[in-house]
């Protein structure tokens, strides 16, 4: 059968109906998909234009691809009009760029809270990438129990702690936006701010709170608790000598602690006032002139520090620590952790728990008699109190080698 010839007339008014096809780099298109293959979709457009997407370009934040099949409809960007094998150039990666920038402008306007991944760590912070947008937490914006605490801001440990942060959920407030060069700065404690406000004013020095442990350092031992965090200083873990405070715990532990102090925004925190104070009634059980055997736990130029029990601790000050018949020297060339030595309790302050020893004979018989050259408690070595916030961990770098 020979084929039906179309009047020339009839083609014209068809051709006068048709309009092409148009569209632009940038363009937000719709298409129905045509194939599915490994790294390239190919997709009609109007059935007038096949669009192609392959490469990285199929590759983005939602993984649209993951599940398409033929005859779904899909949305995508134009990346170019036709390529040399005219096919018109789309990008899922772009259109979800468009998305997700859409999501942190109306979070940042609102000032409301996203979640992210992180997808890399440096020294200084997490870095994110998503679908091309730039992201950076800084570590000074890490939330407490993400902080990583680590002795000496070994840089080796920041970057081992934080690299366990990244590929997980992280709720997140974003700082700073410039869509411009395609970069967001994050902070993971703005978006507890306000938890961390309301935890504040509810708490009180006294109160018993339980928590989680953020971090353990040679100092103390960090706990957080309702988005804020405390630290329980070395010399409230325990009634004794601590000796390490990685013996109380680790990361991740639950714990319980009581409130000591609230200063500027630091908690001070108290593990040993959760248990009975051994230095109750510490006169009726170690009465002064009573001769004792010690062990040495702490050996320094001052004098020695000595165990009477497990939670009570003295100190034989230089000047009476060795006999009268013995040439007064440095302690560290005499004497060694966890030696005995025989020694007579000369004076009791239980305020303060501080307990004084001799082996001097002399020194017991004066304060036995009560004469005027009674020994003196020497006085406590004063500590200084350790800066809990950021300084511990080297400062984030400058934007430019956030990103290297």
């Amino acid at each position: 059968m020979a084929a039906t010839k179309t009047e020339p007339h009839v083609m014209d008014a068809l051709m006068k109906d048709f309009v092409p096809m148009k569209v632009t780099p940038g363009e937000l298109v719709e298409g129905e998909v045509i194939s599915v293959q490994k790294n390239c979709i190919l997709v009609d457009l109007g059935g007038i234009l096949t669009g192609s997407i392959v490469g990285r370009e199929t590759k983005d934040a939602f993984d649209t691809a993951k599940d398409l099949r033929p005859g779904d409809t899909i949305s995508a960007v134009v990346l170019e009009e036709e390529n040399d094998e005219g096919f018109t150039v789309l990008s899922f990666r772009k259109a979800s760029q468009e998305k997700t920038w859409r999501t942190f402008i109306d979070a940042y306007e609102k000032d409301e809270t996203v979640t992210v991944k992180a997808t890399e760590a440096n020294k200084g912070g997490l870095l994110l990438d998503l679908d091309g947008i730039k992201g950076f937490i800084p570590v000074s914006q890490l939330a407490p129990l993400h902080y990583p605490r680590v002795n000496g801001a070994d840089a080796a440990q920041i970057l081992t702690k934080l690299k366990e942060l990244v590929g997980i959920d992280l709720e997140v407030k974003i700082l700073n936006l410039d869509k411009d060069n395609g970069k967001l700065i994050l902070s993971e404690k703005a978006a507890f701010q306000a938890d961390r406000e309301k935890t504040l004013e509810k708490l009180a020095i006294g109160q018993k709170v339980k928590g989680k442990v953020s971090g353990i350092v040679a100092f103390g031992i960090f706990v957080t608790f309702g988005q804020v965090e405390g630290l329980v200083h070395v010399s409230e873990i325990e009634w004794g000598h601590c000796k390490d405070t990685r013996n109380y715990g680790k990361v991740g532990d639950k714990v319980e602690v009581m409130v000591i102090g609230i200063e500027n925004g630091k908690i001070s925190l108290s593990m040993k006032r959760l248990t009975a104070n051994p230095w109750e009634n510490i006169k009726g059980k170690f009465p002064v002139g009573e001769k004792v055997k010690v062990k040495v736990n702490k050996v320094t130029p001052f004098g020695v520090f000595v165990e009477l029990t497990n939670q009570i601790n003295g100190l034989i000050h230089i000047s009476e620590l060795f006999t009268e018949d013995q040439e007064p020297t440095d302690p560290t060339e005499v004497f060694k952790a966890g030696q005995s030595v025989d020694a007579w309790i000369i004076t009791i302050d239980e305020k303060e728990h501080r307990i004084a020893l001799t082996v001097r004979e002399s020194s017991i018989k004066r304060v036995l008699e009560g004469g005027d050259d009674k020994v003196e408690a020497p006085k406590k070595e004063k500590k200084a109190e350790p800066e809990v916030e950021e300084e511990e961990v080297e400062e984030a770098p400058t934007e430019e080698a956030k990103e290297e």
